[in-house]
């Protein structure tokens, strides 16, 4: 795991290391608590003060789309030595509701429209696009992005971010719809070493020009089609 945090540039001169600080916010998760509940607990004296992590969690420098790729690339590796030589390996799309409805002033907050719930609402916070793997037994995820909007956004972007860094970089492409980023992050992965033949995804994203985009890289395609008047033709035949 050092490895790959070194790898992304996280690393820090002094204080509570990296390795230190990335394992307590993981095993967060896993003891059903958040970073409040765990400074008011008995062992909070053993823990950092909640700036030291928050200043870990908010690094612009630091690359966490590249320690996530790195990561799953080295765990993928891992994995299809386990899994039969000939099963199919998958690329997989899909996007979901990330809710920060009580939040106020996170950067690029956005009025989004939650199109797969039953409920079909409105909520304040973001789009979280995800490109996963799989071999049919096992996901890995490896990359993703939150979406933001141009024209339901609620706040900007901070003036104070240095923008030569990965943070600002990932804060413009906030503001890019899914179709623009998909391509890059597939090219990312295949340039990683991730071993695939297909990419799977729902209708949202199965249009013509990604799908040309994706032909190009030499995946094909899974995806349902629309309902739509359009009518597509492959090999003459519709």
């Amino acid at each position: 795991m050092l490895k790959h945090l070194r790898k992304a540039g996280i690393t820090k001169s002094f204080g509570f290391s990296c390795g230190f600080l990335f394992q307590l916010i993981f095993c967060l998760i896993f003891e059903n608590k958040n970073w409040f509940r765990t400074l008011e607990s008995k062992k909070s004296a053993d823990f950092p003060a909640k700036d030291a992590v928050y200043r870990f969690l908010n690094k612009s420098t630091f690359a966490w789309r590249r320690f996530l790729l790195s990561l799953s690339a080295h765990t993928i590796g891992k994995v299809t030595k386990l899994s039969n030589h000939d099963r199919p390996k998958v690329l997989v799309l899909d996007d979901s509701s990330y809710d920060r409805n009580r939040s106020k002033y996170v950067e690029l907050l956005a009025r989004c429209f939650d199109h797969a719930s039953q409920k079909m609402r409105f909520y304040k916070g973001f789009r979280m696009l995800t490109l996963g793997w799989s071999d049919g037994a096992t996901f890995i995820p490896v990359d993703f992005s939150l979406l933001s909007s141009k024209t339901s956004q609620i706040n900007g972007i901070t003036s104070k971010i240095d923008k030569r860094s990965s943070g600002y970089k990932r804060r413009l492409e906030a503001l890019q719809s899914a179709p623009e980023q998909i391509p890059d992050m597939i090219e990312r992965a295949l340039n990683a070493g991730i071993d695939a033949s297909y990419v799977l995804m729902d209708t949202w994203f199965t249009h013509q020009p990604l799908i040309k985009n994706i032909k190009e890289q030499g995946l094909d395609v899974i995806g349902m089609v629309k309902n739509l008047k359009q009518r597509y033709f492959v090999d003459g035949s519709a």
